[in-house]
This record gives C-alpha cells, sequence and structure tokens, in this order.
C-alpha cells in the first residue's frame, strides 16, 4: 500500500509505541509462499483456535503440513516453499525482508503466474453458489477461483512509477499543515488494514465449509484508500457472479452465516446480528482483534453487493492519482462525524455519499483536480467488467497533472463555500460519473429526494438516508457556518476540535 516509510509507521513516539502489541512484529519476513493441495485445504486444521494462537504468540501450536505440488489454471507445475508451514494460509511474503507495510503480492511480482488461489470442490446442491468462469485445473478435478484480494496491488509500484516516496502536498499556510498534520494522524495505517485482513481470510476458510466456492473481500474505506483508525470492516461475500434477490436469498445466506459465527465461532466473533435492511448484512465484532486494538473494530459482512467490490477500486484510484485528495477527504469525513450529519442510520449522509461530494467539487473546479476516471479510462471501469479483473483497473491510470495549484486550506474552504452557496439541490445530481452536476430527472429514484449523489457504476442514490427536511436543513446549515467560519478564521480549531478528534483516532 503506497505508504512512504514514516506514514506507514504508528504516529506514536516510541515509549507509546513500545505498548502496542508487537505480535506482527514476531512474524518473520523471509517466509515464503506456501502452496497447498485440496486434501490439505479441506482436512488442515487451520482455523480460528490458529489465529488465537498466532495471536498469542504462540506459534509452535499451529500444525505443520508439508505441501505437495500443486499445478494451476495454465497447467504450470508450481513446486511448494520449504519454509515453515506453521504460518500457511496467512500472508504471502517475498524471500526479501520487506517493509511490513507491503501487502500481498504486486502486479510486476515476477512470480505473478504462481499467485496462491483457494480451492473448492462444491457438492451437487452447493454448485449453484459457484463462480461460472472458474479455472479448471489439470491436475485435479477442481475449480480454482482466484483470491481476488491477494492481488491488490501497491500503488505506487504499478500505477504511478515515478511517484517518490514522498506522496503528500507541501503546506504552507496554517489551515493546510492542520489539514496535513489531522491526515497524518488518523489515516488508517498499515497494521490495521493486516489485523482486518487477518480476519478476513479466517473467516473466508470458515465460510467456505458452507459454501466452498464463496469469496470473502475486504470492501469500502479500508481498502479504497480513505479510510482512518477508526473505520469499521466492510466485507462483501461473493458466492456466484450473479444477481442475488437481497429480501430472500441473500437473507437466507447471511441467516446461515449468523448461525456459523453464534455457535461454531462464538468463541471468536462476538454478537453477530442479522440486520434486515435493503441491502441486509451481519453485523459483527471480533473478539481477537479486540484484544490487541485500542478500539473495537466492528465489521459489516453483506452478500453479491458486487457494485461495492467495483466502487472500492474506482475510488482507490481517486484517491491516488492526486495527492491532495485523501487528506481533504479525511478531515471532511472527520468535519462531519463531529457535527452529527455523518450517520445514514439516522437520516444523514453516509461516509461513500461524503466522499463522492469531495471528488465531484474538485471535477467542478474552473480547473479541475480531478477527471472522470469512467470518462477517460472507460475500459478500466466498466460495470459488467468480471470480478477476477476488477482489482487491475489502477495500474492503467496514470497520475492526474491538474494546473490548479490550491492549496488543502483554500480547497477545504472551496469544499464547504461550493455546498453552501453554489450547488443547486433542488435540481441538480452530484455525479462523480460525468464530473459534473446533471440535471435531476423526473423519475422516482430522484423524484422529491433533498440530496442527489449519483452512485457511479449502478446510477442509484446514495444519499437517499436523506429523507427529512429537518436533517437535510442541518446539514446545509452545516456546510454554511463552516464556510463563513473557516473563510474568517482560516483555522481549522474552529469548526473541529483537532487534539480531541486525534487522541479519538
Amino acid at each position: 500500500f503506497p505508504n512512504s516509510s514514516n506514514l506507514g509507521h504508528p504516529p506514536f513516539p516510541p515509549k507509546q509505541q513500545q505498548q502496542q502489541h508487537n505480535f506482527f512484529n514476531k512474524i518473520p519476513l523471509n517466509i515464503r509462499p506456501i502452496f497447498l493441495s485440496h486434501q490439505q485445504v479441506v482436512h488442515a486444521q487451520i482455523n480460528f483456535q490458529n489465529a488465537v494462537a498466532l495471536l498469542s504468540g504462540n506459534l509452535a501450536t499451529t500444525p505443520a503440513v508439508r505441501p505437495q505440488s500443486l499445478a494451476y489454471g495454465n497447467g504450470g507445475p508450481v513446486h511448494p516453499s520449504a519454509a515453515p508451514t506453521s504460518f500457511r494460509g496467512k500472508k504471502r511474503l517475498s524471500e526479501q525482508s520487506v517493509p511490513y507495510d507491503n501487502k500481498r503480492q504486486r502486479y510486476h511480482s515476477p512470480h505473478r503466474e504462481t499467485t496462491v488461489v483457494n480451492q473448492a470442490v462444491p457438492s451437487p446442491e452447493e454448485s449453484a453458489y459457484c463462480f461460472s468462469g472458474s479455472i479448471s485445473s489439470p491436475l485435479f478435478n477442481v475449480h480454482y477461483i482466484p483470491d481476488l484480494n491477494a492481488c491488490v496491488p501497491r500503488l505506487h509500484d504499478v500505477s504511478f512509477p515515478g511517484v517518490t516516496e514522498n506522496t503528500l502536498p507541501v503546506a504552507k499556510d496554517k489551515l493546510s499543515q492542520q489539514v496535513l498534520e489531522l491526515f497524518q494522524a488518523c489515516q488508517q495505517q498499515t497494521y490495521d488494514l493486516d489485523r482486518k485482513e487477518l480476519c478476513r481470510s479466517e473467516l473466508q476458510r470458515e465460510i467456505q465449509r458452507i459454501f466452498p466456492c464463496s469469496r470473502l473481500f475486504l470492501v469500502g474505506s479500508s481498502l479504497n484508500g480513505f479510510g482512518t483508525r477508526t473505520s469499521d470492516g466492510d466485507l462483501c461475500l461473493v458466492v456466484k457472479e450473479e444477481p442475488v434477490n437481497q429480501k430472500t436469498e441473500a437473507r437466507h445466506i447471511l441467516s446461515l452465516v449468523q448461525k456459523l459465527f453464534s455457535t461454531k465461532l462464538s468463541s471468536y466473533i462476538e454478537r453477530p446480528q442479522l440486520i434486515r435492511a435493503k441491502v441486509p448484512i451481519v453485523k459483527f465484532r471480533d473478539k481477537v482483534l479486540f484484544l490487541f486494538l485500542n478500539s473495537c473494530v466492528e465489521f459489516d459482512l453483506n452478500v453479491n453487493n458486487i457494485v461495492g467490490i467495483r466502487n472500492t477500486f474506482l475510488l482507490r484510484t481517486y484517491a491516488y492519482i492526486e495527492k491532495r485528495v485523501r487528506p481533504l477527504v479525511l478531515v471532511v469525513k472527520k468535519w462531519a462525524s463531529f457535527h452529527d450529519i455523518n450517520d445514514a442510520s439516522r437520516g444523514t449522509l453516509s461516509s461513500y455519499s461524503l466522499v463522492l461530494m469531495v471528488l465531484h467539487y474538485l471535477q467542478t473546479l474552473p480547473e479541475p483536480i480531478l477527471p472522470s476516471l469512467q470518462k477517460n479510462y472507460p475500459e478500466s471501469f466498466d460495470p459488467t467488467m468480471q470480478l477476477h479483473l476488477v482489482h487491475q483497473a489502477p495500474r492503467t491510470i496514470p497520475p492526474y497533472h491538474s494546473k490548479n495549484e490550491s492549496s488543502l486550506g483554500e480547497l477545504l474552504i472551496g469544499f464547504f463555500k461550493y455546498y453552501a452557496t453554489e450547488f443547486d439541490w433542488s435540481h441538480q445530481i452530484i455525479s462523480v460519473r460525468e464530473a459534473k452536476a446533471i440535471p435531476r430527472p423526473d423519475d422516482i429514484e430522484w423524484r422529491n429526494k433533498f440530496i442527489c449523489v449519483e452512485e457511479p457504476f449502478d446510477g442509484t442514490n446514495t444519499a437517499r438516508a436523506v429523507h427529512e427536511k429537518q436533517k437535510f436543513d442541518t446539514i446545509r446549515e452545516e456546510f454554511l457556518k463552516s464556510w463563513q467560519i473557516l473563510r474568517d478564521k482560516k483555522d481549522l480549531s474552529f469548526v473541529l476540535p483537532l487534539r480531541a478528534t486525534i487522541q479519538r483516532r
């Protein structure tokens, strides 16, 4: 992940840093990839109990299995590593010592063709939940489906070959410096993401006992570049590459997952709840991660919300093609949370809508800071693209060089001014896809809505939760007041308590 050497470490002084749990520091960095046969995947006793043993530092308790050679979709044999196997199924690390902010395989890895894949043999009644595009291996009668999360690249390695480690903007004024300091203190750190990924990989292993061909994706702010230290983990369980009825089929699948969490995994999963919303989810906490985090990480797991996977990589590309985007988005999210207008469950704006609003503003400046990626690169963000190709989109997008040299402080003031005085809420739709405000059509999706923010792929309204006039008026008032204060004071602390926000990170 594109954190520079200093940003990839916790923002604590050395004395405090030593108080953090050092499990991840114990993992050797020279472990080579391990490839498992189907029989070993099915019979090996690797589950959450092994994760507990790993997190407790008792690495010797995890069983060692001597893997066999495998053949992959291209028919080429892959010989297993002779490295210790107690870490099999965990992170795949290169033979050289690498910084711990390196995540998974890079696109330009010389061993890309030997990407580890998860094998699964579906029973007849489970075959309905298998990907139609899975690859058959000549070695076993097995369908191999790529672990797509395992292919997430370090963007500054593949998308931006000319970018140096220092990818943050220069702050020359007080307000810009405050924005930058808040971003550096509150942005999601690599080890935060590592812990979420550990949970994802273990949960996928257990869920595959019910749905062998399923894949569990980490999506949303944890992966799109706009995460903070307090971001929840969003998970998408893909059982098939076909639409799933969210009211019936998805709820049934999630009820089985909830039952699994409540029974077999009750020692590791806390309070799994099935929320019967428009897109139903299972909400839960991970007890193992709770032992080592200052605050509890909550997870929301949905079924086949494919658009969430697509927009994760679209937003991830926007996050890294211009260095001012991420700091600006983070401070807006923190500001909205402090002013109680960042909670869709309470009739205000979701974080996703706020991100789209920031991107739209940067696209509509007289000298735009961002383009429309979907218009400029339609092949890379095709809404019909197969899932196993979606993660490749960022590698094809070069950095965007804007002639607009506005500082972070100037952009923040302009953001509040745009939505307080310029944007026509009654007649326009916020569209990142078109990189402009578009007229509101007269159909049920947009009619009589207070705020209209277009989802870039499926065209729905991401701000439909704002359905009360009082909530809408509160949101507009906060934009107006913050614009007036920052215009006059040029000091972020007048609209957001910086010290308290950083301490709550």
